[in-house]
């Protein structure tokens, strides 16, 4: 009989262990939610709850981790810095592009997400887990859609490399918001909309988005000279104004002609998207 008590007493003390002991981690997490402010981000007491306390290992994140990041990245800049512009004309045209670009690209895990901004300054920026963000003064600047397609390649380009990730682990490091068990997520996304289009890109990723976008643009079968031309395009408007785009995409001398010799040194697979007249019936609303 003593036998039989002590196994009821261990056994009802283990219940209690695998019961009691997560009841109340739930318990304090949610007292953690409702007492700890959180306007000033925007951030809802359920990302908290399950995505604030998360500690990433920025190293190797999961392509699903990326996505997660790059979701509440695009949350926050949309509530804070980012107005979209609403015409569903030209919306739907840039997508258009983006997935027909997208279809090349090495990460086909990534959801793809293109947006379009409301801002005159000529410029386009990605955040990480396949966010997109191309202004309407970019669009307006583009004499064709090849030109267009040939900026949003390069912004995928910089996701397929990985090279938002990279540059958010080489900051948190420098600021010393990395330890041995990783960055944790709320840090990764005030980091992720700090970079997003305010920090400028290595010419390192620059060389190597430029490399990976113009292969996107000739497999989608657009006319690969379009990239050159948009380059040109800015290089002429960098002497009276420097565009936003160069200020975030630094473009050394020789970038023009790099990517002449890989188009001179490439086959060619088609010549679409060089019509003007089609382009600004795609764009008139901007017009």
């Amino acid at each position: 009989m003593m036998i039989e008590k002590t196994n009821f007493y261990l056994n009802f003390r283990s219940l209690q262990k695998r019961i009691f002991y997560p009841l109340i981690s739930v318990v304090i997490a949610f007292s953690l939610c409702f007492t700890t402010p959180s306007a000033a981000l925007g951030v809802s007491i359920w990302d908290i709850l399950f995505q604030g306390a998360q500690i990433i290992q920025i190293s190797n994140i999961s392509d699903k981790q990326e996505v997660q990041l790059g979701r509440q990245i695009n949350q926050q800049l949309l509530r804070r810095d980012v107005k979209l512009y609403r015409n569903s004309q030209i919306n739907n045209y840039v997508k258009r592009i983006g997935k027909r670009l997208a279809a090349h690209n090495t990460r086909r895990k990534i959801p793809y997400t293109f947006q379009v901004v409301k801002d005159n300054s000529i410029n386009a920026f990605a955040t990480a887990g396949g966010y997109v963000y191309i202004n309407t003064g970019l669009i307006k600047a583009a004499d064709n859609e090849a030109e267009l397609a040939s900026v949003v390649a390069h912004e995928i380009a910089h996701i397929e490399g990985k090279h938002v990730v990279k540059q958010m682990r080489k900051t948190a490091i420098a600021r010393g918001l990395a330890t041995a068990a990783g960055v944790e997520n709320s840090k990764l996304v005030q980091l992720g909309v700090e970079l997003g289009f305010r920090r400028p890109n290595s010419r390192g990723a620059e060389r190597d988005a430029d490399r990976r976008g113009l292969r996107m643009l000739t497999d989608a079968g657009y006319a690969p000279q379009g990239m050159v031309s948009f380059m040109n395009k800015l290089k002429s408007k960098s002497r009276s104004r420097t565009p936003s785009f160069l200020s975030t995409h630094p473009s050394p001398a020789n970038r023009v002609q790099y990517l002449q010799n890989r188009i001179n040194s490439q086959r060619s697979k088609g010549n679409d998207g060089l019509s003007r007249t089609a382009y600004r019936r795609n764009v008139r609303p901007l017009l």
